[in-house]
């Protein structure tokens, strides 16, 4: 079981509360976790990566155990701790501005 935290927006347009609990076939990377997360809540579809290109959206972030893992490969695996269960996936919304 995968745990995806969202940050707050991405909450109101899944409708979830809390953090998300995902099963994904095959090895956890973050790929399979999304897919697996726009199959269960398609409004999510296009919301952190891009319809065309699968791109991570310029100002999502992925982090996990004490990690930016936002500029690794999508089809890099996941740590061991998250593909476990133990640590959760947590997508972060980036600040801009000045």
């Amino acid at each position: 079981m995968i745990r995806v935290a969202l940050p707050a927006h991405l909450r109101t347009l899944a409708k979830v509360a809390g953090e998300v609990q995902l099963e994904v076939a095959g090895a956890a990377t973050q790929r399979s976790v999304l897919d697996a997360l726009e199959a269960l809540h398609p409004t999510l579809k296009g919301a952190i990566r891009d319809h065309a290109t699968q791109q991570r959206r310029p100002f999502i972030r992925f982090f996990a155990c004490g990690r930016d893992l936002s500029h690794e490969s999508p089809d890099a695996p996941l740590p061991d701790a998250v593909a476990s269960g133990q640590e959760r996936l947590v997508i972060l919304g980036a600040l801009a501005g000045g």
